[in-house]
């Protein structure tokens, strides 16, 4: 694990089969059944890691306390007590940094979490001082009930009949109901009405919540989680914790038309408690996407929507948003002509369509001379180009990477005007992709995954199958591999979940957009019908 990370605990039983967990400073076996636990012996299979592990989990906290080591060098062996007490004033100075495993969703673990953080994590009047933004400068705040009230909203849940109920923490002072505290961010003043502490489902009403203590209101107006709430005139706030980047995405639909803005609704609540939680309508591929840490938090979104919200969605395979260029020199013309009685609609424009390099995106030249086509009418032929390149070319897919050269025109005195020329720009382009060898270009990321090095070779002979090119590798301070590599974003829609098979959960990654890049035309067949 590295230098002053302490495994307490190791899981007994591996994914599916998980059932319990071996204490490492007790040299006992937990395991559960229903919820319930059960305290036995280690089992055999296991005896040899944990005796191991138990060697160096002692060895690395007797060294927070001199007479502690001192013993165990002359051959004593150090007791339980002694070692949890040595380990509470490691975990106090941030000098050790303990793990612990577990599964909420089967409630393993849950109990051994709440005991450890009573019994071996530090009060916060013991816990170092606390360093918050005062302009640009850092400020140290103590945990003391008579000082000016500091809370951080830590968390925010979505009741569907409450509202948004913001829990916090309060770092200083003592706050009492109908306090008014300010937040930084957004620099709203924001009344705390109706202060109250939960205890699973229910609400209990306080008459304050003072220094090291955490408390809930609800109906805040204009605070979310990672808010700081402060004294007005006192514009201090914790720093900022970034959110983690999604992991791995699905998209979503109503099961019923009529619930599609309720499901909005529900999920822009739900994303109000779960900074963890991205939710973005892909406005090309008409898709509502969810991003999460994996199959299993999204999962849990799906449920609490139904739950919480009464809003059952169906998932379907993530659209990719593929796009479309040339690959050599076209001429065309557009000609728009209709006459309905009256003055009718008349337009012609030629145009010359040349590929440009990757990225460039588009690119408009006007070279018509003597008078060809008006020059009012000369931004209409532009944007019939563009909103035609917006709706697709010869295989439907948005154009990039193009120039297009106005050359040439006719128009008429009476019937034309910014429509036909406008239908004309439009048609010009359509003719010219069709003589132009349009191919298709695919989304590629650039993916950063970090594994231990007896799976090295799994992973980087993954990514190849996955059609990516390795940029390079590096050597993590742990020992850990480092490996960059550029690969298609389709290839990359599960990535998370096999990842995590490759390794045995051991390994993780960061993907990030990077460029468009030609997809092999053997791929063309294999492309899922693009939606109307």
């Amino acid at each position: 694990f590295g230098a002053g990370i302490a495994p307490l605990e190791l899981p007994i039983g591996d994914e599916q089969e998980f059932r319990g967990i071996a204490d490492l400073l007790t040299d006992t076996a937990i395991t559960y059944e229903g919820g319930r636990a059960s305290i036995g012996e280690i089992p055999d299979e296991m005896e040899d890691l944990e005796h191991q592990i138990h060697e160096n989990l002692v060895e690395g906290i007797v060294v927070g306390d001199d007479d502690l080591m001192e013993r165990y060098l002359d051959g004593a062996v150090p007791t339980v007590e002694e070692l949890e007490a040595t380990l509470a004033k490691g975990v106090t100075a941030a000098q050790v940094f303990p793990v612990l495993c577990g599964s909420a969703a089967r409630n393993i673990g849950v109990d051994r979490l709440a005991q450890f953080l009573c019994h071996i994590a530090p009060s916060p009047v013991d816990a170092p001082p606390v360093f918050v933004e005062a302009g640009d400068t850092l400020q140290e705040i103590d945990c003391d009930p008579s000082g000016q009230p500091l809370a951080y909203v830590w968390k925010t849940l979505a009741d569907p009949y409450v509202g948004r109920i913001s829990i916090f923490k309060v770092l200083s002072g003592t706050i009492r109901p109908d306090t008014v505290l300010t937040n930084p961010r957004t620099h709203a003043d924001e009344r705390l009405h109706h202060l109250f502490t939960l205890r699973g489902k229910e609400q209990e009403q306080v008459s304050e919540v003072t220094a090291g203590d955490i408390g809930a209101v609800a109906k805040l107006g204009d605070t979310a989680t990672g808010d700081t709430l402060a004294p007005k005139g006192t514009p201090v706030r914790l720093p900022e914790v970034p959110g983690p980047e999604p992991l791995l995405s699905i998209a979503i639909h109503p099961r019923s038309k009529g619930d599609e803005d309720k499901l909005m609704t529900a999920l822009h609540r739900l994303q109000d408690e779960d900074p963890a939680l991205v939710v973005r309508r892909d406005d090309e591929t008409h898709q509502t996407l969810l991003g999460g840490m994996g199959e299993t938090h999204l999962a849990i979104v799906i449920e609490r929507l139904h739950s919480k919200f009464g809003v059952d969605v169906d998932a379907e395979d993530v659209r990719i948003a593929y796009r479309e260029t040339i690959t050599r020199k076209a001429e065309a013309e557009g000609k728009y002509k209709k006459q309905t009685g009256g003055h009718g609609q008349f337009g012609v424009a030629s145009i010359i369509l040349e590929p440009l390099e990757r990225g460039r995106g588009f690119n408009f030249e006007d070279k018509v001379v003597g008078g060809a086509i008006p020059r009012q009418f000369i931004p209409a032929v532009e944007k019939g180009i563009l909103e035609a390149m917006a709706r697709g070319g010869v295989h439907g897919y948005p154009i990039v990477d193009v120039k297009v050269t106005l050359v040439d025109g006719k128009f008429h005195a009476v019937d034309s005007s910014e429509m036909s020329f406008k239908m004309a720009g439009a048609l010009a382009l359509h003719e010219a992709m069709a003589h132009a060898d349009p191919v298709i270009l695919e989304p590629v990321s650039l993916v950063v995954v970090t594994v231990p090095l007896d799976h090295q070779g799994d992973v980087m002979g993954d990514l190849n199958a996955r059609r990516g090119r390795v940029q390079g590798t590096d050597t993590a301070d742990n020992g850990d591999q480092v490996i960059a590599a550029i690969v298609p974003t389709a290839e990359l829609l599960r990535y998370a979940v096999d990842l995590r098979s490759i390794t045995g959960g051991r390994g993780r990654f960061t993907a990030h957009h990077d460029h468009y890049d030609l997809l092999p035309q053997h791929l063309y067949a294999k492309l899922p019908p693009k939606p109307e």
